[in-house]
């Protein structure tokens, strides 16, 4: 159903329809006409605001799950309240040190990465989640040391001052010479390519019988490139933390809605794509249940933002899922400065 707008709303359509939508969302109870008439805020009889939750029913902007109940908000209804009338509350002063020194933590990016999809699992009281950025880093040097016996550590150091470290089993006989010869080859002839395209330019210099390697520093080399290769191939695109906290008291009555989002959580290849989907947005974005088609039966939202490098460039995509009553005011601007702040510490 289109979202009507909300000039086609009185004011004291309005006025209810953002009483219920916000009374909903903090407790998770649908709102009855007698809580809003006790509450003193509209001066109006239990009667009368019956009438207006008929006509918001009607347009399709609420839903009694019981005859006997209150009212709810749709999704049609969320969509109209998020775009339209809800007032974000900016993060505290507190709220963001706190983000800033969780992220702050020394140590590698997955360390901060981690600490992002806790943070905004904490801040939601839902399931935090972050897309690790794609890398495929240009190679600057690439250094093979000899540890004992049958080992060496491959030192790889990208040109975006990224190191990373790999143990790589040698096969029998393997003098440091060799080791040396397959270090300097690298040097000479692979940097400033990226893992893909300097596997591929040995092996069309093998093939073409132009390279001066002897067979085993040859093999070196081709272990020392997919040893990363296959390391990113491997690399999780998707973080998620929090899955426990979408077992609340209230999803404890809609047991099979929580067990799907859960299950929807472990394909994690499509969540990450729902969430790419957001890499181009300029500010946050929400998908409200059945908008998008992954998290359909489960009845979930999700918010996510992209984070980007020092240079502008987004490099991937956080966000937070949970059920359609998120405290969305409060989340939304936390998610874009937990993304700001995320992208500040990659650099």
């Amino acid at each position: 159903m289109p979202t009507p707008p909300l000039t086609e709303l009185s004011e004291r359509a309005r006025e209810i329809f953002r009483l219920v939508v916000e009374g909903y969302l903090e407790s998770g109870i649908p709102v009855g006409s007698r809580t809003l008439a006790s509450e003193g805020v509209l001066n109006l009889s239990p009667a009368s605001i019956r009438s207006v939750l008929s006509e918001l029913e009607a347009r399709g902007l609420l839903a009694a799950p019981h005859t006997s109940a209150g009212r709810m908000p749709t999704e049609t209804g969320l969509r109209l309240f998020v775009d339209g009338m809800m007032q974000v509350a900016q993060p505290s002063a507190e709220e963001r040190a706190a983000i800033e020194r969780r992220l702050a933590q020394p140590g590698p990016i997955e360390a901060a990465i981690e600490a992002t999809s806790a943070v905004l699992s904490e801040i939601s009281g839902a399931a935090g989640m972050v897309m690790v950025p794609r890398r495929d880093s240009r190679l600057a040097q690439m250094n093979l040391v000899a540890l004992d016996q049958g080992r060496a550590l491959a030192v790889l150091v990208g040109q975006d001052g990224s190191v990373e470290n790999r143990l790589l089993h040698l096969p029998a006989g393997t003098g440091a010479s060799s080791l040396q010869e397959a270090s300097n080859y690298i040097s000479a002839h692979l940097v400033g390519r990226t893992l893909s395209e300097a596997a591929l330019g040995m092996k069309t210099e093998i093939a073409s019988g132009r390279s001066a390697l002897d067979s085993a520093s040859r093999d070196l080399v081709e272990r020392g490139l997919a040893i990363w290769s296959e390391d990113a191939a491997r690399r999780p695109v998707l973080i998620v933390r929090g899955q426990a906290k979408l077992l609340d008291d209230t999803a404890l009555g809609d047991i099979d809605r929580v067990r799907s989002l859960i299950d929807d959580l472990e394909n994690k290849q499509s969540v990450a794509e729902l969430l790419d989907s957001a890499r181009e947005a300029e500010a946050t974005r929400i998908f409200i249940g059945s908008e998008n088609r992954l998290f359909a039966l489960s009845g979930s939202s999700v918010i996510a933002a992209p984070y980007r490098d020092r240079d502008g460039r987004v490099v991937g995509v956080l966000g937070v899922i949970g059920p359609t009553r998120l405290n969305y005011a409060r989340i939304v601007p936390m998610v874009d400065f937990t993304a700001r702040s995320l992208g500040r510490r990659i650099g």
